[in-house]
């Protein structure tokens, strides 16, 4: 797998994407302490709106500048992007309200939503051999998961000699490294798009590959699923921890760190796992192991408000609900690439973006919003979200049409 970072180019990319992710990753543990030290026990209410401001960046943002990125060079558009997470995060410490934090949100993840499209859409070009593009799609899996676990690590050692605020500069060097990284890079020669039409009139040809094509109207019923387990986890973990706990700083990060080992376990068995039964039982698998997470999280709230005990089994529960995502997650890649061609296949994997985080729109105001009435309430809707996607998924599940694929 760590063959592909024998490229110069795509190992530049690669480390640049990493250390982004770490300087996000602080950006997480820094955002929700922000948020209940302004709102208190309302913190997962500002938050789910947060999260809810970043899906809309990321649905009606991303489609947008994507027309832009097949105009422009993409290392300007790689640099740009992390300009402004940089100025966002130097900004971030001075917030003294809530609509200071959604503004400022809408902006950093717009910023976001500009630089993912473009970072994905190079590595074909970097790495044009289709066996070197798989093991880069599993090594950035990996990347994600690591930083899953690091970041809050690295956020939990920092906040036993800083103040949280200080957690920011951490992300500003991150986006500033990533910026550097990408300007280095030897990127191939930009090639302007000879099409006419907008990106308005290309985008439906991914909605109507996913509408016809019975193994991405699977995945579709899987996102719904995946957004349910996420959900909880980003929004309400600062809630547990402080409010429902009340631990100290670093529990967040241990929370989040919980999540990030159970999901890191999975993504490194995930290749094996897949050989075996194949990408659609190993999701379907993953679906159903998520729902029994979220059952899991509805005893553990139950406990933990009624009696302040269950530390122990969040960790365990968040671990679980890690691996189950990342189940569903990893290789999820391979339907969309056998159910593309060539011609279509950044259509197809637009049309994913915008739909996996179109969920997010439903299930982070669930998390945040109803946990603000209660948080057992919160984890019970979510938990019959998912179970509309499981059933879903029950239903376009067909195991002779499965492509067993080895990542």
């Amino acid at each position: 797998m760590i063959t592909v970072l024998r490229n110069g180019t795509y190992r530049a990319l690669f480390f640049a994407q990493v250390i982004a992710l770490v300087g996000t990753g602080l950006l997480t543990v820094a955002l929700g302490l922000l948020a209940f030290e302004i709102a208190g026990d309302a913190a997962g209410s500002v938050l789910g709106t947060a999260l809810t401001i970043k899906m809309v960046a990321y649905v009606g943002v991303a489609p947008l500048v994507a027309a832009l990125v097949d105009r422009l060079p993409k290392k300007a558009v790689l640099v740009g992007a992390d300009a402004v997470r940089l100025a966002i995060a130097f900004t971030l410490p001075f917030v003294q309200d809530t609509w200071q934090i959604y503004v400022l949100v809408f902006v950093l993840q717009s910023a976001s939503a500009t630089f993912t499209p473009a970072f994905q859409s190079l590595i074909p070009s970097v790495l044009p051999d289709p066996q070197q593009y798989t093991r880069a799609l599993a090594l950035s899996r990996l990347a994600y998961d690591l930083d899953s676990i690091l970041s809050p690590v690295i956020a939990a050692a920092l906040l036993a000699v800083i103040s949280y605020n200080n957690l920011f500069v951490g992300t500003a060097v991150g986006f500033a490294a990533s910026a550097t990284l990408v300007l280095i890079a030897r990127l191939p020669a930009h090639v302007p798009d000879a099409s006419t039409g907008t990106f308005w009139e290309r985008l439906p040809t991914g909605l109507r590959v996913f509408a016809r094509t019975p193994s991405l109207r699977f995945l579709m019923a899987a996102n719904v699923v995946v957004a349910a387990g996420t959900a909880i986890v980003l929004v309400n973990s600062v809630v547990y921890t402080k409010g429902v706990f009340d631990l100290d700083d670093t529990a967040l990060a241990l929370a989040l760190g919980a999540y990030g080992v159970g999901s890191l376990i999975i993504a490194l068995n995930v290749p094996w796992i897949v050989d075996r039964i194949g990408v659609l039982c190993a999701m379907s698998i993953g679906a159903w192991t998520l729902v029994s997470g979220l059952i899991a999280a509805i005893a553990m709230t139950i406990i933990a408000t009624t009696t302040g005990e269950g530390w122990w089994m969040l960790l365990a529960t968040w671990a679980l609900l890690g691996a189950s995502t990342s189940l569903i997650n990893t290789p999820s890649s391979r339907l969309l690439a056998d159910a593309s061609t060539p011609a279509n296949r950044n259509l197809v994997y637009t049309a994913q973006f915008a739909l996996s985080h179109g969920c997010f729109l439903v299930s982070y105001p669930i998390a945040g919003w109803l946990g603000v009435i209660g948080l057992p309430i919160a984890a019970s809707a979510l938990l019959g979200f998912a179970i509309v996607g499981v059933t879903a998924l029950a239903v376009l599940y067909k195991p002779a049409g499965t492509v067993v694929t080895t990542l």
